[in-house]
């Protein structure tokens, strides 16, 4: 019996080696080696030609670039504004589209919203390989999703091809890239072999037949696609659906875009009838917003799209030695940051007091202009005072004590004007741009000077 060889690959990277390594030399990620089998070395001649034989045959003519067809891409409208926003004006015909998430986040749901409005106008196929037809049926119908999407339920990579072939549709959800699997791949569904081999080949079926297609993706625990990496090299489009589990927000925003750019996001609501798109996000975020202590309210902006958020704070006295300090929503370090200039540069005593800070919403805030906005709302809730009413505010917050200035000021303080917040607290070294735009504003330089603000 022949002896069946083995080969080790990262679970994070894809990176293979002869033999398990506790660190992958390509991501530098610990105990990700999983053992697979070694595929023949006569597969390799599948994917291409050898060398020799590539210089004996005639290869491919050059192009002059200018005799290369310029015009532009033809765009299927989704339906959804602010989606064909984010995809830069719809969705590329024979383009391929990675939509990632954590499990559970509402990605199926997604593609069916997606398909639903698409169906009343083009033929549309639903590619399940992680349900049974009858479970996305059940789905579909809680949604009240057209009838018209047409469905098939299979782990075979090669029979979704077949299926696409047969039907010709203008849209394909392939659910999920994970569980799908080519007979002829050595390796489970889900190994980096059969992850990328599948999503090739279905690449270049939709390349050939101008057929645009979703790929749906699982995000591992640490954020990343699951998967090698090469998976996002594949694709034209990244799209990333993020949110708490159990919050009612899902926000949608492309990391990587071929088409267009990268710079806007989209805002989803989650309720009992499915996703439905949110057009003014800041208004839903403050809708339950009350004036007491340790709120205050914060300029952000997600890719180009300003939006207004609540920051929650509470301080109160610590039950043990060493205090608590609990974030959601916001970055760990930086309020652990904030923390510390506030005691130090603002003489707050903070350093037995057990801190909390939030985003209320369940929104994720990764800019740096809610600094501010973190220090005003832990001041608030330290002293006790709630922030003036028509206070918002934005800059990022240094060692020294000082408010920088962040990019977008007009935009944010327009924001905060829409919405009833008519004199901002801004950086100070955003003023020259704030003032040629003709905008009410107050400039601070340094911390001590926002809380002054915020409370007199």
């Amino acid at each position: 019996m022949p002896k069946v060889l083995s080969v080790y690959y990262c679970g994070a990277c894809g990176h293979e080696s002869p033999r398990w390594l506790g660190r992958c030399p390509g991501c530098d990620a610990w105990n990700t080696f999983d053992e697979a089998p070694r595929a023949p070395k006569g597969r390799s001649a599948r994917r291409g030609r050898t060398l020799s034989s590539a210089l004996a045959a005639p290869g491919a003519t050059p192009t002059r670039l200018a005799d290369v067809d310029g015009r532009p891409a033809r765009r299927i409208a989704t339906g959804l504004a602010d989606l064909d926003e984010v995809l830069g004006g719809g969705i590329v015909a024979g383009s391929v589209l990675l939509l990632a998430g954590t499990p559970g986040i509402g990605k199926s749901t997604l593609a069916l919203r997606l398909l639903d409005c698409l169906s009343r106008d083009l033929p549309v196929l639903y590619c399940t390989a992680e349900e049974s037809a009858a479970q996305i049926k059940s789905h579909a119908a809680r949604l009240e999703a057209s009838s018209e999407i047409m469905l098939v339920a299979t782990t075979d990579a090669a029979e979704i091809i077949a299926a696409v072939q047969a039907s010709r549709p203008a849209l394909v959800v392939v659910d999920s890239v994970q569980t799908i699997a080519l007979a002829e791949v050595e390796g489970s569904p889900g190994s980096p072999s059969q992850v990328r081999e599948c999503a090739l080949a279905i690449a270049r079926h939709a390349k050939e037949s101008g057929c645009a297609v979703v790929l749906v993706g699982h995000v591992t625990k640490d954020g990343a696609i699951a998967g090698p990496k090469v998976l996002e090299h594949i694709v034209d489009v990244v799209l990333y659906f993020e949110g708490e589990r159990l919050g009612p927000h899902r926000v949608l925003r492309a990391t990587k875009n071929r088409f267009g750019a990268t710079d806007a996001v989209c805002v989803f609501a989650m309720d009992e009838g499915g996703l439905s798109e949110v057009h003014d996000p800041s208004q839903l975020f403050l809708g339950e917003r009350a004036a007491v202590a340790g709120s205050a309210v914060t300029a952000t902006l997600h890719g180009a799209r300003p939006m207004l958020v609540e920051v929650q704070a509470l301080v109160s006295s610590a039950g043990y030695g060493t205090p608590r300090r609990l974030v959601s929503g916001l970055d760990y370090n930086r309020a652990c940051m904030i923390i510390a200039v506030l005691e130090r540069r603002c003489g707050m005593r903070l350093a037995d007091q057990d801190v909390y800070v939030s985003v209320a919403g369940g929104l994720r805030v990764v800019d740096p202009a809610a600094d501010l906005g973190m220090a005003l709302a832990i001041a608030s809730a330290f002293r006790n005072r709630p922030v003036r009413d028509e206070l918002a505010c934005f800059g990022e917050i240094g060692l020294a004590g000082e408010v920088r200035a962040v990019n977008g000021a007009v935009r944010r303080v327009n924001e905060a004007a829409k919405l009833g917040f008519r004199r901002p607290v801004v950086p100070a070294a955003s003023s020259a741009a704030l003032s040629s735009s003709g905008c009410s504003f107050v400039s601070v330089r340094t911390v001590t000077e926002a809380i002054a603000a915020a409370f007199d």
